[in-house]
């Protein structure tokens, strides 16, 4: 067999009508397991049960975690109770819990029904966390060693019991109540003396998450320190979990996603979008247009106030989409850089006035600059009365001066009162600074030209 031969699903699904399993299986087993999850999702509902057990039992464990909950379920459903129990034997009990929460009663309770007692009670314990805390997140299959332990005895402990392990690389260090004291890295065991304690090599000086801590700030701790896995303690500083690096990864994807979502004014689901029907995806965008669109109807308010105005100078008329459309542009600039490092964990509530200063004297310059251009422009190109330039443009630095003040003071007072940031994006940032910019245009229009509302 010539494992460099490569199949598309589709040839595999033709492989498999012919009875030719041993090459499917030839081939799949050189791939790595999340590779074979991606050939699995790839091929009929019918076909993924015939290749899954084509694979080698604990090739096909590794993979199964890798699959979208649709697949897992699918294949969970073409299950026998054996095959089910060995899958869920060799899943880790972090991964197991994330599956669990995305599968429906009939299918929990089955899974539930092929663990041994032990795996059930732990995995209990871990659905009861608030969902996003660091607890939720949390695997309960970590090295565990104890302070008065040789170097030896230590790698006797971790051959012993870390096959069933998500990590060995970090060890931690409790007493008999199971309180943290603190942690060990394999390279400083494999770099002491087989005599030495753990006691004396280990670092006290520790960094942890608490269970009912949010997911994002774990992400913010793994960031500064760069750790491949953190502890988690209850309130009473008992070690009951650890996270690992690659859960805290999938945390950022989905953190990401979400803050996109709701920056572009989208409900947000955790179903991928290709796998996301026509009337879900209504569903996530109709509420916020709706919104939205009442909220605009303002702007038409204002200009039918104004109504005189326009009357008495239409030439004012031309000017409005630029000056809406300036005016959301930066307050998106403000709000977008506020949003993002609000969510890296760089500014807080009390940077505020230092934040509104910076943000002023930007405003300032950037707006100082967009109205010589445009007075340039106004009075060479479009030929328009002095004083009609110097509305337009005193109205131009006003408005993105106000644009970047509530750009960057919506996003910080939403995080106060407990709301996501993200929601005081674009849509939101465009629709304050349309209405704005018009109440500021036709006052500067009102005093500078003379006429009435």
């Amino acid at each position: 067999m010539n494992h460099e031969m490569t199949y598309t699903p589709e040839e595999i699904e033709a492989l498999i009508d012919e009875r030719k399993l041993v090459e499917v299986r030839d081939f799949l087993k050189e791939l790595n397991e999340a590779d074979i999850a991606q050939f699995l999702s790839e091929l009929s509902p019918e076909k993924q049960p015939i290749v899954f057990r084509i694979l080698p039992k604990e090739l096909a464990a590794d993979s199964f975690a890798h699959l979208d909950s649709d697949v897992q379920e699918s294949l969970i459903v073409a299950f026998s109770d054996k095959e089910l129990h060995y899958v869920i034997d060799n899943l880790y009990l972090d991964d197991t819990v994330d599956m669990i929460e995305e599968m429906p009663a009939n299918v929990v309770k089955r899974i539930l029904k092929n663990t041994d007692e032990h795996t059930r009670n732990e995995i209990n314990e871990l659905l009861k966390y608030p969902e996003d805390s660091a607890g939720s997140i949390m695997t309960t299959e970590y090295i565990r060693l104890e302070e008065q332990m040789t170097v030896e005895q230590a790698f006797a402990r971790i051959r012993q019991v870390g096959v069933d392990k998500e990590t060995i690389y970090t060890c931690y260090v409790t007493n008999p109540k199971k309180e943290l004291l603190g942690t060990v890295t394999v390279k400083e065991l494999l770099l002491a003396d087989y005599s030495q304690t753990i006691q004396e090599i280990m670092e006290t000086n520790l960094i942890y998450a608490e269970t009912l801590e949010d997911q994002e700030h774990v992400t913010h701790v793994f960031e500064k320190y760069d750790f491949l896995a953190l502890p988690v303690v209850d309130n009473e500083k008992r070690l009951v979990g650890i996270i690992t690096f690659d859960d805290v990864i999938d945390i950022i994807q989905e953190e990401n996603t979400e803050d996109i979502e709701v920056m572009a004014a989208i409900t947000p689901t955790d179903t991928p979008y290709i796998k996301e029907g026509v009337f879900e995806t209504y569903k996530k965008r109709i509420p916020w247009l709706l919104l939205l669109m009442i909220s605009a109807t303002f702007t038409g308010a204002i200009i039918t106030h104004y109504e005189t105005a326009l009357g008495a100078y239409v030439v004012l008329t031309a000017y409005i989409p630029m000056l809406m459309d300036t005016g959301g542009n930066a307050g998106s600039q403000a709000s977008m850089s506020i949003i993002r490092s609000i969510s890296m964990d760089e500014i807080h509530f009390k940077d505020i006035f230092r934040i509104q200063g910076k943000e002023f004297l930007v405003a300032l310059l950037v707006g100082t600059t967009l109205a010589v251009a445009n007075f340039v422009k106004l009075i060479l190109l479009d030929r328009v009365a002095i004083i009609i330039a110097l509305v337009i443009c005193l109205t131009l630095i006003c408005t993105v001066v106000v644009a970047k003040f509530v750009g960057c003071t919506l996003p910080m007072l939403a995080k106060k009162v407990g709301f996501d940031p993200a929601v005081m994006a674009s849509p939101f940032i465009t629709t304050i600074v349309d209405a704005l910019s018009l109440i500021i245009y036709f006052q500067f229009a009102s005093h500078l030209l003379h006429i009435t509302a």
